[in-house]
């Protein structure tokens, strides 16, 4: 294999157009992005004038190119499927979030990987956030000191981010692909639950947990990693708003501690918040990050303790690289130099069987099913 990877990307929707293929062409060097799919005659049509690429219909067809990789930004439910297949095929993946909702799929998944030995990675851009990376480096070995966490993330979605950008929508989709494309969602939702779920319940799962909260859960997943921790039970979980928010209590150390997270969705505000702070005995780190698609904001990292009855407030800025490109690169990096996979499918099924935990306790108040 050469150095400069044959890809392509399944799904020419928002986040291909505002990061990967921007991203991708900017890596040039290192990627070679020979085709876009996208069942949109619109969107290819966009695709083509705005950044020079191939276009083709269906991911069938891309496939079948001559690829070393595909990248994988289809709608959720499609998400297994797709990288199955590629995999089958011999390709390397990457595929954004969540890989999949259910378990069993994802130990498929697994197995498939294992069988096939090419590389899977997950898109939890934050874990390649260099000031995520930093506060790893701050908080390692301090497990025992930990009190509490917190995540913290109101969102209007992408509208007032992306706004500026020549975004091109695929209003020509066809109905029988949505309507399939739904009817698959549900069917993996309801099979992950092992229940059928109400409306709050249903799209809560897929949208706040699985959609928004599945990167925070990540992330932390990471960090107590390097805190040398391992989440409790879930203490409780409610989703609400229709399913536009959704919180949970984690059990930490045995009761010594907590982890809890809240995602809600104020459509009319623009304006993005999303923190995840931690409290030891002794100090306090704090991540600030910005709205995704915002780049060239840096996530803040900001560091707190007391001495002699001082506080000093540091506030640490490793890098001005950007998340959505470095994680590209590492998957660039596990394929060509071996690198030691970051984001996998088995992480991936840790973060889905934690969401999984909570959307049981929301569903039934008073019940932890872990």
């Amino acid at each position: 294999m050469t150095e400069r990877l044959n890809i392509g990307v399944v799904g020419g929707g928002l986040i291909a157009q505002v990061e990967h293929i921007p991203n991708l062409l900017a890596l040039r060097a290192k990627f070679n992005l020979v085709a876009v799919s996208d069942p949109s005659a619109t969107v290819r049509a966009g695709l083509a004038e705005r950044f020079g690429v191939t276009t083709v219909i269906d991911a069938a067809d891309l496939l079948a190119l001559n690829l070393d990789a595909v990248l994988i930004a289809a709608p959720d439910p499609w998400h297994a499927d797709l990288a199955s297949r590629a995999m089958e095929a011999g390709l390397h993946v990457f595929c954004e979030k969540p890989l999949c909702y259910g378990l069993a799929e994802l130990d498929a998944l697994i197995a498939t990987q294992a069988r096939t030995g090419v590389v899977l990675q997950v898109g939890y851009m934050k874990r390649f956030d260099p000031s995520y990376e930093a506060a790893l480096d701050l908080i390692g070995g301090k497990g025992e000191r930990l009190r509490y966490l917190s995540v913290e993330v109101h969102d209007p979605d992408a509208w007032p981010f992306v706004a500026h950008q020549p975004l091109v929508v695929g209003t020509d989709v066809p109905q029988s692909l949505i309507a399939m494309t739904g009817e698959r969602r549900r069917t993996q939702v309801e099979a992950a639950l092992g229940f059928i779920p109400s409306e709050t319940i249903f799209r809560g799962f897929a949208g706040a947990y699985c959609s928004a909260l599945v990167h925070d859960v990540n992330a932390v997943h990471g960090l107590l990693d390097g805190l040398g921790l391992s989440p409790g039970r879930v203490k409780g979980a409610a989703l609400f708003a229709g399913g536009s928010g959704g919180q949970a209590a984690v059990d930490l150390r045995d009761g010594e501690a907590l982890w809890t997270m809240t995602h809600v969705e104020v459509p009319k505000v623009a304006d993005y918040a999303e923190r995840i702070s931690l409290y030891f005995e002794d100090e306090i780190v704090e991540l600030v990050f910005p709205a995704p698609y915002l780049n060239h904001h840096p996530t803040q990292l900001l560091h707190r303790r007391s001495t002699g009855g001082r506080l000093e407030s540091i506030a640490i800025r490793p890098s001005f690289e950007e998340a959505f490109a470095r994680e590209l690169d590492h998957f660039w990096a596990c394929i060509v130099r071996g690198a030691l996979p970051r984001n996998t499918v088995v992480e991936a099924r840790r973060d889905q069987s934690l969401l999984i935990a909570m959307a049981g306790v929301a569903a039934a108040p008073g019940k932890c099913p872990n």
